[in-house]
């Protein structure tokens, strides 16, 4: 009896992502029960298998979905909030300040919902997410079928939808109980805000709170040099450092930012099986300095990409990251040979996957793989001619370029339009609710 696919793809170039790197031009791709079956030349026409769908993509780059690594979702709310401003400011002085007054569950849904169309128009499948009311998030991100990681906020101040800092664990607790095991796309985590704002209690607590439901542990570290140099007053060793003594570093913690480190942490980090996500975009617009992922990359540390959240960014299109993240590390570097394109790819499809637990079943387009997959039209006139497709893809595309996402074999976007959830529905909210949103003051010149 002869197979009938659930969908075949027709005539794209397949960048494989896998260990080889391999493209596949005029390629036969299948996919049946969520996961690609065949990925192959394309035969000819009588030996072409039967499909209940078949979408022609000639003309076009096929890659894995690509991997947001670390997200705010909710934080669309905040995009150019409070703009041209140091962390420790825009934080303390416009961010806290509008999450006290703006979030809450009606909020981060919309918030959330906006994000997720961001992320799905520019080929991002899956996403790492932390932020308060994440029940709220996950019920959101659950209606638009992407795949996500989401982590519960922790912080040892008031907080939304936590204004007891003594109970952020148990509300941490409550979301991996509701949450584990009960919606295949999506796994819930713990988000500890930082070194700085969550004590040695509460970081051990969260951390062993991870381990209990095998979930991954989030934070930011070593963001900024003051980070750094109140770590070193206080405790005697760096931010990294200090997370090793409390004993919170292994292959589920993930380390965000990850910006100043030096030769000990880089080592530790190597040692400890740790993730990182490199943030290029935000750490530039805050001015937090360079990660030194070059480095990281050499001791074999996995490096994924995120955007961080939109009031940092102040956008969600991983392309464009992927593009920032290759040019920054050559001119500070002054080496054009440095972060090349296949590996920049790597880390925002393959890389992204790893540090989250997920490498052994997506992350490259190969059989028996999740089919997570982006469509990118290489027909437009600022995509041709194409010498070397991997180049394109990280100097010349953006989200504009993408046409059609599939996350577990389904499509989630085609011809650039999403077919999950209306856009137009929640952007009529989106307007009513970020209509009353106004700056706490209005952000001045140092």
């Amino acid at each position: 009896m002869e197979t009938v696919y659930d969908t075949r793809i027709v005539h794209g170039t397949v960048l494989t992502v896998n260990d080889a790197f391999d493209i596949v031009e005029d390629a036969l791709l299948c996919i049946d029960g969520g996961r690609v079956q065949r990925l192959e030349r394309m035969p000819e026409p009588a030996d072409l298998p039967a499909a209940t769908e078949t979408l022609d993509a000639e003309g076009c780059l096929i890659l894995p979905g690509l991997v947001n690594a670390h997200t705010h979702l909710p934080m669309t709310l905040f995009r150019g909030l409070a703009d041209d401003l140091p962390l420790q400011r825009w934080l303390e002085e416009h961010i806290f300040p509008a999450e006290k007054n703006h979030i809450a569950p009606d909020t981060v849904r919309i918030g959330t919902l906006a994000a997720c169309a961001e992320l799905l128009l520019s080929g991002v499948t899956s996403c790492c997410d932390g932020y308060f009311f994440e029940n709220e998030v996950a019920e959101a991100v659950v209606e638009t079928g992407l795949r996500a990681v989401l982590g519960q906020g922790v912080i040892d101040f008031p907080a939304p939808g936590v204004p007891d800092p003594s109970r952020n664990i148990d509300a941490a607790r409550a979301f991996l109980d509701k949450w584990t095991g009960r919606i295949p796309l999506l796994e819930p985590s713990v988000f500890c805000h930082s070194p700085y704002t969550c004590g040695e209690t509460t970081l051990r607590r969260a951390k062993a709170l991870a381990g209990e439901h095998d979930a991954l542990l989030q934070i930011h570290v070593a963001e900024t040099r003051m980070e750094r140099e109140q770590c070193l007053s206080a405790h005697g060793v760096s931010p990294v450092m200090y997370l090793d003594r409390l004993g919170l570093l292994d292959p589920r913690t993930l380390l965000v930012h990850a910006v100043w480190l030096d030769e000990e942490d880089i080592r530790c980090i190597a040692d400890k099986g740790c993730g990182v996500v490199h943030c290029p975009e935000s750490n530039m617009k805050l001015a937090s300095g360079i990660a030194p992922v070059p480095a990281m990359l050499s001791r074999g540390i996995p490096v994924a990409i995120g955007t961080d959240g939109s009031a940092s960014n102040n956008d969600l299109d991983l392309l464009r990251e992927m593009d920032t993240a290759a040019k920054l590390h050559k001119i500070h570097l002054a080496d054009p040979t440095a972060m090349q394109a296949e590996a920049v790819v790597r880390m925002a499809t393959a890389e992204g996957a790893r540090v989250l637990g997920w490498a052994p079943r997506l992350g490259s387009l190969e059989i028996g793989k999740a089919a997570d997959l982006v469509i990118v039209d290489a027909r437009r006139p600022s995509m041709t001619p194409m010498y070397r497709p991997t180049s394109h893809l990280v100097y010349v595309a953006d989200g504009s370029t993408v046409r059609d996402v599939m996350v577990d074999g389904r499509f989630l976007v085609r011809n650039g339009r999403i077919l999950s959830f209306s856009w137009e529905d929640v952007g009529r909210e989106w307007k009513r609710v970020t209509g009353r949103i106004a700056p706490v003051s209005k952000p001045d010149r140092m």
